[in-house]
């Protein structure tokens, strides 16, 4: 009987010993940065897929090196239904458990879409369709969501002036719907009681506030001439004077269907409401999306008396109090031989 408790005893040993060096080596395999072969391209998980599914092509991509012992790691760590869809690119190599730990946190690659100030709704379409975020026609259909705005904007025929001028970070997965939800988040979270207090009390809406402000944007980049063209609108629109601005005349031209930037004479014609030559008043509606310092300039305009601008083809404007030191201005500035 005692030989069989040696043999017992050393069955278990040895058992125990297979168990241990089986433990080291997966042990070693799973520490172990792995590197197949080109490990710059993008690894897609889509939504629903199986862990098997996604091991298996984890290993066709190189990034780990068998798909079998992978799957088996994410269930003994209970992790097969943690898995986030997504696109993940490895650009350096990464052992099985460093792998698992970036697709069931969801560590995917994010992609950004620029907004510049002052860009219209059109312009926003195209920058979140080049970005790769669904199609143009499908991100200036996001763009025509009033449903985002109607709380706050009740008259918003569109999201125009709603889009804020940001560089926005999102996953692949997400699309052009996404994109622009952000943006109106991003004004929405901007638009403050504060904010909303300092229009009623300048005796505007937040429509009008808004459309003001893409106007100053349109008109000039430099942070300090914001209030003075401000200065300018509020004045002339105190005096019911013609706005004339040509920012408005490019986005009526835009509506018809032309997107240049050359105004002819018969453009300043044009039977068109945000023909700021024609119409007295603000346009029905913004002609861009601006940032939150010329919103500041709409609602805070220069204490000047002011009521005309002319570009000094510099960046900068020139201001004139009555029409004869305007003209010339114009003729300073814009009619030199």
């Amino acid at each position: 009987m005692k030989w069989r408790r040696i043999l017992a005893a050393a069955t278990i040993l040895a058992l125990v010993g297979l168990v241990v060096g089986v433990a080291v080596v997966l042990e070693a395999k799973l520490q172990r940065p792995y590197q197949g072969y080109d490990l710059s391209a993008p690894v897609v998980i889509e939504s629903g897929m199986t862990a098997r599914a996604v091991a298996r092509r984890l290993a066709a991509a190189g990034v780990v090196e068998q798909g079998g012992l992978f799957t088996a790691w994410l269930w003994w760590t209970g992790q097969t239904g943690s898995i986030h869809a997504g696109e993940y690119r490895f650009s350096q190599p990464k052992s099985m458990a460093e792998v698992a730990e970036i697709i069931t946190t969801g560590r995917v690659v994010m992609h950004s879409v620029t907004v510049p100030e002052g860009s219209t709704r059109w312009q926003v379409a195209r920058a979140i369709a080049a970005a790769g975020f669904g199609s143009y026609e499908e991100a200036l259909s996001a763009t025509a969501d009033i449903g985002l705005i109607r709380d706050l904007d009740p008259q918003a025929t569109s999201l125009e002036g709603y889009l804020y001028p940001d560089t926005y970070m999102a996953a692949a997965s997400e699309g052009a719907v996404d994109l622009v939800a952000a943006m109106v988040k991003r004004f929405r979270n901007l638009w403050t009681a504060d904010i909303t207090a300092a229009a009623r009390e300048i005796g505007l809406s937040l429509h009008e506030v808004v459309i003001l402000a893409s106007l100053i944007e349109a008109e000039t980049p430099s942070a300090q001439e914001r209030p003075l063209v401000s200065a300018v609108f509020h004045n002339r629109l105190g005096r019911g004077m013609l706005l004339q601005t040509d920012p408005t005349v490019l986005y009526a031209m835009r509506l018809a269907g032309r997107d240049e930037r050359t105004i002819r004479r018969s453009d300043l014609q044009r039977d068109s409401p945000y023909n700021t030559y024609r119409y007295a008043g603000l346009p029905p509606g913004p002609i861009g999306n601006p940032r939150a310092t010329s919103i500041d300039a709409a609602l805070h305009p220069a204490h000047v008396n002011w009521l005309y601008f002319v570009s000094r083809n510099d960046g900068t404007h020139a201001f004139s109090r009555t029409l004869g030191e305007h003209n010339r201005m114009v003729n300073q500035y814009q009619r030199q031989p």
